[in-house]
């Protein structure tokens, strides 16, 4: 059995710089009830988007226990244009509905459903039998779980909370149960 525990990212302070964005004074609350959280669970790594909000949201969990966070590129969330969107709830509801569609510069869900779940599964097979906390985005950890089981779509993603926390066990490749441990 391994598990993979995904953690959201929580509240940041909105920057146009989406890898440098950090975490709000709400947000670093959150993070330390993240950590309180992830107390109770045994985990053998960390793993993380390259975008410092993801990073922050865990790394008190990981100073608590000592542990580094390995920095994976393929975490970082979806593309979802090259230039800002004049509206974000449209723009997001649109690539949800067509997961061929990808507005200009951006990534269809296909595409970064694709890059999620073969990271996801790179994790799997390198660190088959443990417990694993990656911290990444709403909707790049929505499009993984989707590839998993067609039930995590975009309802569950307008559901998800920041930070949210969700256990994914596995036998195998093979999803065998999710839990949600805490959501904000």
């Amino acid at each position: 059995m391994t598990s993979i525990i995904f953690v959201r990212h929580a509240h940041s302070t909105y920057t146009a710089d989406e890898r440098n964005r950090p975490l709000s004074a709400e947000g670093f609350q959150a993070a330390l009830n993240v950590k309180n959280v992830l107390e109770a669970v045994r985990i053998d790594r960390f793993v993380s988007s390259p975008y410092l909000r993801a990073v922050q949201t865990i790394q008190v969990a990981a100073n608590a226990r000592g542990m580094e966070i390995e920095e994976i590129e393929l975490f970082k969330e979806r593309l979802l244009a090259g230039a800002p969107v004049d509206d974000f709830n449209y723009a997001i509801q649109k690539v949800w509905e067509d997961e061929t569609f990808a507005w200009p510069g951006g990534e269809s869900n296909q595409a970064a459903q694709a890059r999620g779940a073969f990271a996801l599964k790179q994790i799997l097979n390198t660190y088959a039998g443990e417990q694993i906390v990656i911290g990444s985005h709403g909707n790049l950890i929505a499009l993984i779980m989707n590839a998993l089981e067609s039930t995590y779509s975009y309802d569950f993603w307008k559901r998800l909370t920041m930070p949210d926390v969700y256990k994914l066990d596995f036998v195998g490749e093979q999803l065998d149960a999710v839990t949600r441990l805490w959501r904000e």
